[in-house]
This record gives C-alpha cells, sequence and structure tokens, in this order.
C-alpha cells in the first residue's frame, strides 16, 4: 500500500474504526475545510463571470451559459432548455426577451420564431474554467508593475531583517554585559504594543527623512523585528562558546566569528526567519498604504486596494488578481514549509 495512503488510513482498531477514530477523522476533516475551504472557494470563485458571482443561492463549481451560431445572427445566441405547449422538451436558442416572453428559434430551424415563457426554460449550463477575469485584470491592473515593487520590497526587507535580527541575537547571546537582560526583556516586551501606536511617531520619521512614496521608507522601519531576535537569539544559545573560543585563539577577529562559525550553525533558526519574513512583507498592507500615495510605487496588496476602488468592485477581476498574488508565497513556503519544523523544534535546545 501506498505509504500516504496507509498513514491516511490508519486507525487503532484492528478491523474497524474504533470511536477515537472517528472523533479525529472527524476533526481533522474540520480542521482542513475550515482552513482551506476559504481558499478553494476564491480559486473556483476567480473563474467565474459576474453574474455567476451575484447568483443566490451561489454555487462552488463556475458555469457558464452554452451559446451557439444560429444562421441569420450575428452574435451566439444563449441556449436554454425550453418545455413546449405539447409537453415536450426542446434544446433552443433565446433571440430576445420582452418583458415575461421570450423568444426563441431552434438551431436547426432558425426561421420559425417560438414563444416561450420564462418560468418555462432552464439555461443550459457547464463546468468552464475561463481565464478572462485573469486576462483582463492583468491588463487593467499593472499586475507586473505591482509584482516587482512586491518582490523589491520582500527580498530587501527580508535581507535587510536577517542582517539587523542575527547581529542583535548574537550580541545578546553571546556577550555578557550590563543590562543586557534588561535589552533582551524590553524588546520582548514591543511584541504587546499594537502596531497602530507606533505607527504616527514611524510615518513622522519617515516624512522627515524624505522617504514618502518612496520603497525604502516600507523596508527599513520593519527591519528589525523582536520575533526574529528572539527566534535567533534562543538558536545561537546552543551554540557552544567553546567554539568562539577556540576562533579567538586562532587570531579570529569578532565579525568573522559571527559571518564564519555563528552564522552556518545558525541555519535552521534563519531558514525559520526567512519564511517568517517573507510572508510577513509580501503580506503587508497598512503600513505601505500609509507610506505610498502614488501608484507606481504600490506593492500588489496595496494596488489590489487601489484596483477595487477603481472598478467599482467588479468582484470578478478582484478574485482573480487575489490568486495570483497568493501564488508566490504559496509556492515560497510549499518549498520551506519543512523548514519550520525542524528550525522551531531545534530552537533553545542543548
Amino acid at each position: 500500500m501506498n505509504p500516504i495512503l496507509e498513514f491516511l488510513t490508519r486507525k487503532r482498531g484492528r478491523k474497524k474504526l474504533s470511536f477515537s477514530d472517528t472523533l479525529s477523522y472527524f476533526y481533522l476533516f474540520l480542521g482542513v475545510l475550515i482552513m482551506f475551504g476559504p481558499i478553494v472557494w476564491l480559486i473556483f470563485s476567480s473563474f467565474k463571470s459576474p453574474i455567476e458571482i451575484a447568483r443566490f443561492p451561489p454555487r462552488f463549481f463556475p458555469y457558464t451559459q452554452e451559446t451557439v451560431l444560429v444562421e441569420g445572427y450575428d452574435e451566439p445566441l444563449q441556449l436554454f432548455e425550453v418545455t413546449l405547449e405539447d409537453g415536450s422538451e426542446a434544446v433552443l436558442a433565446q433571440v430576445r426577451r420582452v418583458g415575461l416572453e421570450a423568444q426563441m428559434v431552434d438551431p436547426d430551424n432558425p426561421d420559425e420564431i417560438i414563444r416561450v415563457n420564462i418560468a418555462d426554460r432552464e439555461p443550459v449550463e457547464r463546468i468552464r474554467f475561463n481565464l478572462d477575469n485573469y486576462i483582463t485584470g492583468i491588463r487593467g491592473f499593472n499586475f507586473g508593475r505591482y509584482l516587482w515593487n512586491s518582490i523589491i520590497v520582500t527580498v530587501a526587507a527580508t535581507i535587510l531583517t536577517l542582517l539587523v535580527n542575527s547581529m542583535a541575537a548574537f550580541a545578546l547571546a553571546k556577550y555578557k554585559f550590563p543590562g543586557r537582560q534588561t535589552i533582551f526583556l524590553t524588546m520582548i516586551a514591543t511584541l504587546m504594543v499594537p502596531l497602530s501606536v507606533v505607527l504616527v511617531p514611524i510615518f513622522l520619521v519617515i516624512t522627515r527623512i524624505g522617504w514618502n512614496n518612496n520603497l525604502l521608507g516600507i523596508i527599513v522601519p520593519v527591519a528589525a523585528t523582536p520575533t526574529g531576535v528572539f527566534l535567533l537569539r534562543q538558536y545561537m544559545l546552543t551554540i557552544p562558546n567553546e567554539l568562539m573560543d577556540a576562533a579567538r585563539i586562532d587570531g579570529a577577529s569578532e565579525w568573522r566569528i559571527y559571518a564564519q562559525i555563528i552564522l552556518p550553525l545558525a541555519k535552521p533558526a534563519l531558514a525559520v526567519l526567512t519564511i517568517f519574513s517573507v510572508m510577513w512583507r509580501w503580506n503587508d498592507f497598512l503600513w505601505p498604504l500609509i507610506v505610498l500615495s502614488r501608484s507606481e510605487y504600490f506593492t500588489l496588496q496595496v494596488g489590489l486596494a487601489a484596483f477595487q476602488g477603481e472598478h467599482m468592485v467588479q468582484w470578478n477581476l478582484i478574485l482573480a488578481m487575489t490568486v495570483l498574488t497568493l501564488l508566490p508565497i504559496t509556492i515560497v513556503f510549499a518549498f520551506l514549509q519543512r523548514h519550520i519544523t525542524t528550525g522551531i523544534a531545534t530552537t533553545g535546545l542543548k
């Protein structure tokens, strides 16, 4: 049996599911449904037409109505299953609708107009994954520019975060100086300060140095994170000090010890912080929204909000662009997610 299938179907009872098995599978299924159900709904809805999105009750799959080219008509006509007066059923194409009456024709015999009450017809539909939403959205959304800005911000901010946080964690973990614990506890205490409290002071600083409408204004202020310092410090505490002492005896400088000994040994924690930083910077919305007001500097998240207002809430286009903004971070997480468990599991262990 496939190992994955065997793992997914394992049970405590030897022959049949026990009560604990049933409860466990129900709990896991409910968790998957709650976590991934909205994402799947988002993806399927991104292929729907505006009419289908507004339909009530909503449908899970993207349905589109079948059309047919009829001789004598320039545009394709919509197909309907019609119940005729004699009780028979037929597939007819609608020419026009006048009040409660629809004028329809047989695609094989378009000369005769058949008048049908709209209550006696049902649209002929099929599941279709239409890419028109994506094509139209990319053309009107300036997706390439916003994507490039998001990549620059994410990569630059992540590199700066790793550099600043690793240096701070190295000092707090490997050097003994007065006030070290106070500095560390104060830094951790900032986790309890909501972002809204520091938005105005940071914005005033950004304005004073002229970083409004500049990508530096959303890269530099968020470089140092208490979460990153805490994660790296706890991991660096597990690195033996004897390695540093041996390097000093060999004549290595403190910078060389940091770059060639500490950082390579702290790769698991650095990988975890890299994943977290990429997710934080890519999904950041509030701070870029405050700093940036010129569209050429918008990131994907800010551009998506502006796109919503500019196009009067065309939900089919917004959903398609939302799916595209999720793809890069999903790919990064899929390839690097294994480092999260290994990095966090080994943090703080001797």
